[in-house]
């Protein structure tokens, strides 16, 4: 069972990972290219989220293709960072937040893995969007770097790329979302019918707009991105090292289904990998 991360170009670089090797896998939508390695001893699955080179911009990810290839990877638990903007003054740029609750804002991306003349109709629970068991340890670890973050929150997942207006910013706070990102909550929903933990550490890395006087520059969320990252990586690396790999209940997400649902899956996505 392996561990998966999701990150930019540059968190894979703030990650002491051994012995790296680039695989490409394809499934029935589209091809994936990964890093397998080692960390804190353990088999881990490095995903650029926006391709090497950071190619794809968010509403252009072809997440269906990413979390099947994490599927075909045997991988068991997802770790992921989140560039995100506050919708409140009380979380600043700076803040590390771990969300539990998820408002999905976007619109025209797909959202099942379930589709075709011949796919089951599946409905999953999503009472808890993210991992509480993932979210849990990634709490712990964090108190034991003496590293201060938010427990809980709920994460807003916009279509982009473009970032949020005033208006929409006091809309979304006042419906209860806490940061917005443009990219977990559609990795969350799919990772969910894949029966494969995930959670997410939110970076803050600038004010909505209308918190400040100055308009969002993309600069400072790239700048920010890189203090935190090697504090991320930390965390997520005392994670793996520690983690046995519990009976989690988003690995029984198609329990109600029975295994033709699951049989269905691994028949329609078979593994075509080559390692570099």
């Amino acid at each position: 069972m392996r561990f998966g991360i999701i990150g930019g170009s540059g968190f894979i670089q703030a990650l002491t990972l051994q012995n790296p090797r680039k695989i490409n896998v394809s499934n029935a939508f589209g091809e994936v290219r990964c890093l397998l390695g080692k960390l804190a001893g353990r088999d881990v699955v490095f995903l650029w989220r926006h391709g090497e080179g950071h190619k794809f911009p968010p509403h252009k990810i072809n997440y269906r293709a990413n979390v099947l290839a994490m599927k075909q990877l045997e991988v068991r638990s997802v770790l992921a960072t989140a560039a995100t903007g506050t919708l409140r003054q009380t979380l600043p740029p700076g803040t590390l937040l771990i969300p539990n609750q998820l408002l999905d804002w976007t619109r025209n991306r797909p959202l099942t893995l379930f589709e075709g003349e011949d796919a089951p109709v599946v409905h999953v629970d999503f009472t808890q969007p993210f991992c509480p068991t993932l979210r849990q340890r990634l709490l712990q670890s964090a108190e034991s770097l003496g590293v201060q973050v938010i427990d809980g929150g709920c994460y807003v997942c916009s279509e982009g790329p473009r970032y949020e207006t005033a208006f929409e910013v006091k809309m979304l706070a006042q419906l209860g979302g806490d940061v917005a990102g443009m990219t977990a909550g559609t990795e969350a929903i799919l990772f969910r019918e894949a029966e494969i933990c995930y959670a997410i550490v939110a970076i803050v890395t600038n004010w909505g707009a209308g918190l400040s006087q100055k308009p969002l520059t993309h600069a400072e969320v790239e700048s920010m991105m890189k203090q935190k990252i090697p504090i991320i990586s930390q965390i997520f690396e005392s994670v793996i090292a520690n983690f046995e790999f519990p009976d989690c209940p988003c690995h029984r997400s198609l329990d109600s289904y029975g295994n033709d649902v699951r049989q269905w899956l691994k028949q329609s996505f078979g593994l075509m990998a080559s390692i570099e």
